[in-house]
């Protein structure tokens, strides 16, 4: 059974678990489907905008597919997560990929 089957079978008895989708996510960049890894980081922040680790995920799932504004709007959505939560490593993983983004 692939990581993938194993992680969609605890995801049926957990839906709206972050962990669970987060890794979907990370399984989904890994082959290369930035698409669907998209969904899933998408799914996590719907659930919980909290969820600091998927901010920078998300953002450098978007830069592959282009969409740099929107990788700036979430680096910087998850710069406030990250304030939030007092979590100043994430908080700076953020800042420098959003200031390496913008070539600062």
């Amino acid at each position: 059974m692939s990581r993938i089957e194993k992680l969609n079978e605890l995801l049926a008895c957990t839906p709206t678990d972050c962990f669970i989708l987060h890794a979907l996510g990370l399984e989904y960049v890994k082959l290369k489907d930035i698409e669907t890894a998209i969904l899933y980081f998408k799914r996590v922040l719907d659930i919980d905008k909290n969820y600091v680790g998927t901010y920078y995920h998300l953002a450098k799932a978007l830069e592959t597919t282009g969409d740099t504004k929107v990788a700036i709007d979430i680096y910087t959505e998850g710069i406030k997560a990250a304030n939030f939560k007092k979590d100043n490593h994430a908080k700076n993983e953020l800042q420098m990929a959003l200031d390496e983004l913008l070539d600062i």
